[in-house]
């Protein structure tokens, strides 16, 4: 019987084996503490998803406030603007010929 293993050499393996579950087991704590949970990831994932949303309708608004001005621009600066030299330009022309 000198290929049984004592029982020395048992307890030893034994202990070893015990030894790598204990590591194997805190090495799968910590990485499940690294994890975030199902619940927070669609609480943030709304969040994200929301701030998105605001964003773009900013966005949206902004544009059509561009929109205004560039309106407001040519209604009340340009149009009036040639509506006032239109004439001046004309009667210019007409006396630098007649």
């Amino acid at each position: 019987m000198p290929d049984e293993p004592s029982n020395g050499e048992l307890a030893r393996r034994f202990e070893d084996r015990f030894a790598d579950i204990r590591e194997d087991i805190q090495q799968l704590g910590i990485r499940l503490n690294d994890k975030v949970n199902k619940e927070t990831y669609d609480l943030r994932h709304d969040a994200l998803s929301a701030r998105v949303a605001a964003l773009e309708a900013l966005r949206e608004k902004d544009a059509e406030r561009i929109v205004a001005t560039r309106r407001w621009l040519i209604g009340a600066v340009i149009v009036p603007l040639i509506g006032v030299l239109l004439p001046v330009i004309i009667m210019l022309t007409r006396g630098a010929a007649g």
